[in-house]
C-alpha cells in the first residue's frame, strides 16, 4: 500500500479538532525555528554536521551542553534525539542478532546517560573523529555490557 505523505490513509479517522491542534503545534515549531534563524542565533556544532557525518567528538560537545537558552537547548535536543534514535535502531536490529549493549533495569535517565557518554568521550579522545554512531555504540557496549551466557555443561560420558 502506498501512502501520500500529505494525507492520512482513508481508513484513519482523526477528529477535526486533533488535526487543527497538530497543525497549530507544527506552525508554532516552524515559527520558533524561523525566529531562531532570523535572529541569527548560532547553531550548535552538532547541528552543523560535516559532509562526512557527525563525529563522536561533536556529539559529545552537544551532549555536554546545558539547556540554558535556545541555542544550547537545540544542542541538548540533538544529543537526546540522536541517542534515542540510535537506541531504538539498536533494539530493532538486535531482534535477530546479538545485542551490542544491554540497558539495566531500571534504565538510566537521559541526564545520566548524557553525562556518562560525555565522560567516556573525554576519556577516549582516540575515537573523537569516528562517526558519532560508532562512538556511541562503543560507549554503550563498554558502559552497559550484556551478560555473558554461562557455558553449556559438558556432556557426561557414560561409564561402565
Amino acid at each position: 500500500m502506498t501512502h501520500d505523505n500529505t494525507r492520512l490513509p482513508a481508513d484513519v479517522r482523526v477528529p477535526a479538532r486533533g488535526r487543527r491542534e497538530g497543525r497549530g503545534r507544527l506552525a508554532l515549531l516552524l515559527l520558533a525555528g524561523g525566529w531562531a534563524v532570523m535572529a541569527g542565533l548560532p547553531l550548535p556544532a552538532a547541528a552543523q554536521s560535516p559532509a562526512r557525518g557527525v563525529t563522536t567528538g561533536t556529539l559529545a560537545e552537544a551532549c555536554a551542553l546545558e539547556a540554558r537558552d535556545v541555542s544550547t537547548a537545540t544542542g541538548v535536543g540533538y544529543c537526546r534525539g540522536f541517542m534515542t534514535g540510535a537506541g531504538q535502531y539498536h533494539r530493532e536490529i538486535a531482534v535477530d542478532r546479538p545485542s551490542i549493549f544491554c540497558l539495566p533495569t531500571p534504565s538510566p535517565s537521559f541526564e545520566a546517560a548524557q553525562a556518562s557518554f560525555v565522560a567516556w568521550a573525554r576519556a577516549n579522545p582516540q575515537y573523537a573523529e569516528e562517526l558519532a554512531l560508532d562512538g556511541l555504540m562503543r560507549w554503550a557496549a563498554a558502559t552497559y555490557p550484556c551478560p555473558t551466557e554461562p557455558a553449556a555443561p559438558a556432556a557426561r560420558r557414560n561409564r561402565r
